[in-house]
């Protein structure tokens, strides 16, 4: 786009021309038509060979004050402009390289950013609405000899403010155009793209100007152009009409037909190809016309039929920028009294700062100032609900709302309303999220406020475990923030390489498709090749947007999903730090264990009614969200049919008038040449009226449209203001509550409240702005339609009459016709009334689907039978210990955490599924055709038929193909996917929950198996230390190494040991047992004592008053009944397992003590054995085939330690001796090993044949 010049740039072009849809080419001046002005340079047109698309270079002469005034710059001697652009005029984005000069001795080079502004025409090229093909892209090149432009002055005359308007030159003489002309055509919704190649009608129609005249009595030489350019596909145009808008403008030289709403028009019967028709005439400004920085629009449009009898209507933009000049005189007095007054208001501002300063440097260690810094703290802390940022997007959300209604293209309301609702959504989710993670840290805060009020928790240690927790949140917050940078920034590449991969795919797949297209397409004629390659083209531009579309919503999900999966991970890490920070405490002696034990009671319990909380904002605001949108879909449906009952009274009325003027040719009161005068007369009104109410309706949009903006956001921050002080007001009531359970009612009933005020006054204001948009847009209408049944029953009557008309004629067709437009207004109002109704059940059971109360039932329900299930799987566990036992209750926290849905993933999912499904079903249609298409080729192969017959057969078959794809993205898709979508998203959640129970019950139940594998291993272990032991005795004896005798008194010494450790096991066993009983009867005595005391009889219960009072008090103390009594089986089950847990490591502690013991004795025997370490290790081994040799080495280093009461059967024989007894002991070693394993061996057959038995006496084998 060109570059805007700053606005206090003296010689600023105050005209400028919109294209229409291509941009101007390079030229190549041969000569200035117009002598420059003094001082200044005139710039020539680049070569011919420069960069499509580059305007025209132009030069006015009031150019001149601001070459003289601005300083030189490299590149720019003598005064004139800058080489490049300066800071604030360079563009964004790549430029073009710059064109070469056309000739020696041209100007010096200039970009697109040294222009002060540059000038765009409208180049508009026609197309034709054939069956067979899309519009095309085009080219066109041709000479024309111009008129020259005249330099204007851009100096005023004088100090006062003037209104300074310069027509832009545009056709410089003898200059060379090479446009290339992008043609963006909208087919199929929102679909379009961009395509350039010869186009198939070559028609191209222009708009342009030159300038000439001073600045004050500026004129234009304007001229029209159509011109039908051969091209393969031209045909010849007929009923050429051309209609011009001149409001605001005084015309002289014209030779058209000038109508009353500002427009002329001119007229051609007939035009062949390579013709072309001009027209020119001579504007200038109206006085008082245009004000400063007011904006003409001025579009030509014209309308004509080719030989196919399609009507064309084509539009060529034109714009007129009236801007201000201002001269300033300076006045050096003032500049001097202001001077001086700045100079001493600087002086003494100075001083005063510097007293202030001094001042709160020396109170800022005050104990008031901490004191505010305290209380600053706080009030931020409990502002979180609503800051100033989340207002702000919630407010720049709700604008968006104006401006879908207000929108100019009413078929894309829908589609920016469902995006709207998917953005509002997730900004719930996020202000969800922030307020669950502040009241979690409010109640961390009140449950330690209440521990040390009790007494549990001295002072000091409270505001240390506080500041510990703070600082724990901030660096969570800190980590949360970075790990969410960290996800985008993945997400964004990973997505943006799909993206590439498979537009790439996609482009490959085109080309393939196209390249076997032109294979066909060479032996068929030009006309019907091109039709067939631009049906090819609009296909694959639905398939690169429908690509686009499937990626932008899978990027959203995936965006979705990492925001739920920080989310997840945030509340996990709360509870993570709080258990932590209590197990730290408990550890270095500041928490006493049974004053833990009721913080995290209390923690378990004030959770659950989180969680009931959170759900019920969850479901409030789903409905809330839900009831905004579906009232927002029904004013936009609305607004939709306002405007289809607009233009049907319209459409109405103009063929009225048409058929109003027929009616008479038919009759003979009229010939051919007088009808079609009056139709060209009344199709100029018409457009006219029609031009002017769109123009009408967009101004005064316009303007409604920052009167509503306003309106709504000063009632919007009004009604956030006094929320805000509300919540810091109850913030700090309740910081003094002692009750967490008041705390989260508190909080809960003045969300909901706020929730639903802010829901009515949103409904409200979105009423209030569709009445407004309504009304004006219905006023309007009603002007225009008016205007043509005005038009129809004075102005066209009165040309009938003058030509010799029958009034009584007239009057039976206008009253006839009176009539007609009055049912059909009466036919709209009806039609748009049930539309009405449709709305209406539509919000209705959008609505009954998203019910609070269903919803917060449904969810409560499910968070009952999850409770169950994760109490089964928590009871099912045979010991757990007091640290276990806290890691399960974290895991249970976290599971209970994440069971509810967020507002926003659940509605991107589905629409995820729907695009997903929606291709799946296109592409099955794709292949069906496919198939179709390939079938009758098969068949033409064997019949005898010419080659020429053959290829337009397949031609006839691709172009049918082909147009029934681009069909199938037009049709909507099944009805049956939508329900196959909440099938889907149901069987996706159960499947969460599913997994979630799962991994829960898989880390219990593998906590239970370490502890079983612990205890297995130990009794193997000690298993095959005592067959060890049996084995070196037997070898002993048959050795005569030792005596029987000897070897009893070795076992009889070790009986007292064992007997030992089996009695102070007994002994502790007793003691736990018994005092696990004591604090169960203790409980149940509590409990019991406190149960009928709840319900508090009154001493005379004869009354039927007093005994219905009774019963009415035990319903209500039921449920607290219930829960006591609940929280006492939990209690106990917990004190269970963990007794059992106790009793475990006592009996394992005890085991370890006699394996030790075991293992010194068969050290000792195998000392007196003679066998080596090597081969007790291989013994153990064998015995133990799973263990490793790390264990088995960890087994035996005990061992190494002499038996002390054996150590006198050690003396005696030398190391001859030994010698000789090891070479003698070498055989006993080997046979020991294999008595060992043909033990181990017939111990595993005979199990195994104990197995083979038991499967074989089950039922039913």
């Amino acid at each position: 786009m060109p570059e805007s010049v700053p606005e206090n740039f003296p010689g600023r072009l105050a005209l400028s021309m919109l294209r229409g849809g291509a941009g101007l080419g390079s030229g190549s001046s041969g000569g200035s038509g117009a002598p420059a002005a003094a001082g200044s340079q005139v710039p020539r047109a680049m070569g011919s060979g420069g960069a499509a698309g580059r305007a025209t270079w132009v030069l006015a002469g009031g150019l001149l004050a601001a070459a003289l005034a601005l300083p030189a710059g490299p590149g720019a001697p003598g005064g004139g402009f800058p080489a490049g652009p300066g800071l604030l005029e360079r563009p964004l984005g790549r430029q073009r390289p710059p064109d070469p000069p056309a000739a020696a001795g041209a100007g010096p080079l200039r970009t697109a950013q040294d222009l002060p502004r540059l000038i765009w025409r409208s180049v508009e090229s026609s197309r034709f609405k054939t069956e067979g093909g899309a519009p095309l892209g085009r080219k066109f090149s041709r000479k024309s000899g111009v008129f020259s432009p005249l330099p204007t002055s851009a100096v005023s005359s004088g100090p006062e403010t003037q209104s300074m308007v310069a027509f832009t030159p545009s056709w410089p003489k003898k200059t060379l155009f090479k446009r290339e002309s992008p043609i963006t055509h909208h087919l199929y919704g929102d679909i379009s793209r961009d395509v350039q190649g010869t186009a198939e009608d070559g028609v191209i129609f222009q708009k342009c100007a030159v300038v000439s005249g001073q600045s004050e009595l500026q004129t234009a030489q304007v001229r029209l152009l159509v011109d039908n350019t051969r091209t393969p596909a031209a045909t010849n145009l007929s009923d050429l009409l051309l209609l011009d808008n001149i409001t605001g403008l005084s015309i002289r030289g014209s030779t058209g037909n000038k109508t009353s709403a500002g427009f002329q028009a001119f007229r051609k019967k007939f035009l062949q190809v390579g013709d072309s028709f001009s027209v020119s005439y001579t504007a200038s400004i109206k006085a008082g016309e245009v004000g400063s920085g007011e904006v003409l629009l001025l579009p030509a449009q014209l309308t004509f039929q080719s030989s196919a009898q399609n009507k064309t209507q084509l539009k060529a933009l034109f714009t007129i920028t009236a801007e201000e000049k201002i001269k300033v005189v300076p006045n050096h007095g003032l500049h001097a009294a202001g001077f001086f007054t700045a100079s001493v208001i600087s002086f003494v501002l100075t001083w005063v700062t510097l007293f202030f300063m001094a001042r709160y440097q020396c109170l800022k260690g005050g104990p008031f100032a901490r004191h505010q810094v305290q209380h600053h703290e706080s009030k931020l802390e409990h502002s979180q609900f609503t800051s100033a940022d989340g207002v702000n997007e919630d407010l720049a959300l709700n604008d968006q709302m104006i401006d879908i209604l207000s929108s100019e293209d009413p078929g894309s309301m829908l589609q920016a309303l469902e995006e709207l609702e998917i953005a509002t959504l997730n900004r719930a989710d996020s202000d969800l999220e922030a307020c669950r993670t502040q009241i979690s840290r409010d109640i961390i805060a009140l449950l330690l406020k209440n521990l040390s009020s009790s007494g549990h928790l001295s002072p000091q240690v409270e505001r240390k475990m506080s500041a510990v927790f703070k600082k724990q949140f901030l660096l969570l917050e800190k980590e949360i923030q970075e790990e969410y940078d960290r996800k985008m920034v993945a997400l964004t590449a990973e997505c943006d390489l799909e993206m590439r991969k498979k537009t790439e795919s996609q482009y490959q797949r085109e080309m393939a498709a196209m390249e076997e297209a032109e294979e066909l397409l060479k032996r068929v004629s030009e006309r019907s090749a091109v039709e067939c390659s631009g049906l090819l083209r609009t296909l694959h531009g639905l398939e690169q947007v429908h690509l686009r579309r499937s990626l932008a919503l899978q990027q959203e999900e995936d965006f979705a999903k990492a925001h739920r999966q920080l989310a997840i991970f945030q509340r996990n890490e709360l509870h993570n730090i709080f258990f932590t920070q209590i197990k730290s405490a408990v550890c270095q002696g500041e928490l006493k264990p049974e004053a833990a034990k009721m913080l995290l009671q209390d923690y378990s319990d004030v959770q659950e009614k989180l969680e009931e909380l959170m759900d019920f904002f969850q479901a409030s605001k789903r409905y809330h969200l839900s009831k905004r949108f579906g009232h927002r879909e029904y004013l936009v449906q609305n607004m939709q049919s306002s405007e289809i009952r607009v233009q049907g009274l319209l459409s109405a009325a103009d063929a009225q008038l048409t058929l109003f003027i027929q009616k008479h040719e038919r009759a003979g009161y009229l010939d051919e040449e007088q009808m079609e005068a009056l139709l060209e007369r009344a199709r100029m009104e018409v457009f006219s009226i029609k031009q002017k109410l769109d123009n009408d309706l967009k101004q005064e949009k316009k303007k409604l449209h920052q009167k509503l903006i306003l309106k709504r956001r000063r009632e919007m921050l009004q009604k956030h203001k006094e929320q805000r002080k509300e919540q810091l007001s109850l913030g700090e009531a309740l910081r003094a509550a002692e009750d967490a359970s008041q705390y989260l009612g508190q909080w809960g009933h003045l969300l909901a409240e706020h929730g639903a005020a802010l829901e009515e006054l949103q409904e409200r204001l979105d009423q209030a702005a569709l009445d407004d948009l309504r009304t004006l847009t219905l006023s309007l209408s009603e002007k225009a339609t008016e205007e043509l049944r005005r038009l129809q029953n004075s102005g066209m009557t009165q040309e009938l009459l003058k030509r010799s008309v029958p009034w009584l004629f007239l009057q039976q067709i206008l009253e006839e016709h009176s009539r007609e437009l009055a049912a059909r207004a009466r036919q709209l109002e009806a039609e748009e009334r049930d539309r009405d109704q449709e709305g209406v059940q539509s919000v209705r059971q959008r609505l009954k689907d998203d019910a609070l109360e269903v919803s917060t039932e449904e969810q409560a329900e499910l968070r009952r039978w999850e409770h169950l299930i994760f109490t089964k799987l928590c009871s099912s566990a045979f010991s757990l210990s007091e640290e276990e036992l806290l890691r399960m209750r974290q895991e249970v926290h976290g599971c209970f955490a994440q069971m509810d849905r967020s507002l926003a993933l659940p509605k991107i999912r589905a629409r995820v599924l729907l695009q997903q499904f929606q291709t799946a079903w296109r592409e099955a249609e794709f292949l069906r055709l496919d198939q179709a298409l390939a079938a009758p080729g098969l068949q033409q192969q064997s019949k005898a038929r010419k080659p020429r017959s053959k290829s337009k057969n397949k031609i006839d078959l691709l172009r049918k193909c082909i147009e029934d794809k681009i069909q199938l993205f037009e049709e909507q898709a099944p009805e049956d996917l939508v329900e196959k979508v909440r099938g889907e998203l149901l069987r996706e959640r159960v499947q969460r929950l599913e997994e979630q129970e799962a991994r829960f019950a898989e880390s219990l139940v593998s906590l239970q198996f370490q502890k079983a594998a612990r205890t297995a291993k130990t009794l193997w272990a000690y298993t095959a230390l005592l067959s060890t032991q049996d084995l070196l005795l037997e070898e002993l004896c048959e050795s005569e190494t030792l005596t029987k005798l000897a070897c009893e008194q070795i076992l009889g010494s070790h009986s007292p040991e064992l007997q030992e450790l089996e009695r102070k096991l007994e002994d502790k066993l007793a003691h736990q047992e018994a005092s696990q009983l004591q604090r169960a009867l203790t409980s149940r005595q509590q409990w019991a004592g406190d149960g009928p005391g709840l319900l508090g009889e009154p001493e005379d219960t004869g009354s039927e008053r007093q005994m219905s009072a009774v019963l009415q008090q035990a319903l209500s103390q039921s449920r607290k009944l219930l829960e006591r009594h609940q929280q006492s089986w939990r209690e106990e089950r917990d004190h269970g397992i963990v007794l059992e847990d106790l009793l475990e490591n006592m009996e394992f502690d005890t085991f370890a003590t006699l394996y030790s013991q075991e293992l010194r004795l068969a050290s000792y025997l195998s000392r007196l054995a003679m066998v080596p370490g090597a081969t007790l290790r291989r013994l153990l081994s064998v015995a133990l085939p799973t263990a490793l040799q790390s264990e088995l080495l960890a087994a035996l280093d005990p061992g190494t330690q002499k038996h002390p009461d054996h150590t006198v059967e050690n003396d005696g024989g030398g190391e001859q001796a030994d010698l000789a007894r090891r070479r003698k002991h070498q055989a006993w070693w080997q046979a020991l090993e294999g008595r060992l394993r043909g033990e181990l061996i017939s111990r595993g057959l005979e199990k195994l044949l104990w197995a083979r038995e038991r499967k074989e006496r089950l039922p039913g084998q």
